[in-house]
């Protein structure tokens, strides 16, 4: 089992990156989750522990999986392998059509990478 403070610290990270691909400031999730805007700071800083509820709340305002948040998944912080994950996660819920844009789009930066 991860110890307390880097478990505390992977969904944290992983907190701020959804907030942040969410494009939502710390003050706005704050309103929305009803906790003081400090509170999301302490959280994401791996400072403060997360209740249950207010997990659920973040996956559901962030529309993120729970497991993922809950760095069950790693034994580290990481955020090049958690910020592909999250990638991955948006990109299952997209449509046929959007998901090949998606993959044209990547294919062509490869190939601009390689000029």
């Amino acid at each position: 089992m991860k110890e307390s403070n880097e478990l505390r610290k992977i969904i944290g990270s992983r907190l701020a990156l959804a907030r942040q691909r969410a494009g939502l400031s710390q003050a706005q999730v704050a309103k929305e989750l009803n906790i003081p805007r400090p509170s999301v700071s302490e959280i994401e800083a791996g400072n403060r522990k997360v209740s249950v509820e207010e997990m659920l709340g973040f996956a559901d305002l962030y529309e993120v999986d729970m497991d993922w948040l809950s760095g069950k998944d790693a034994d580290e912080v990481d955020l090049v392998r958690d910020r592909l994950q999250l990638a991955a996660r948006q990109v299952a819920n997209l449509k046929t059509e959007d998901l090949d844009k998606v993959i044209d789009l990547l294919t062509s930066l490869k190939m601009k990478d390689k000029k």
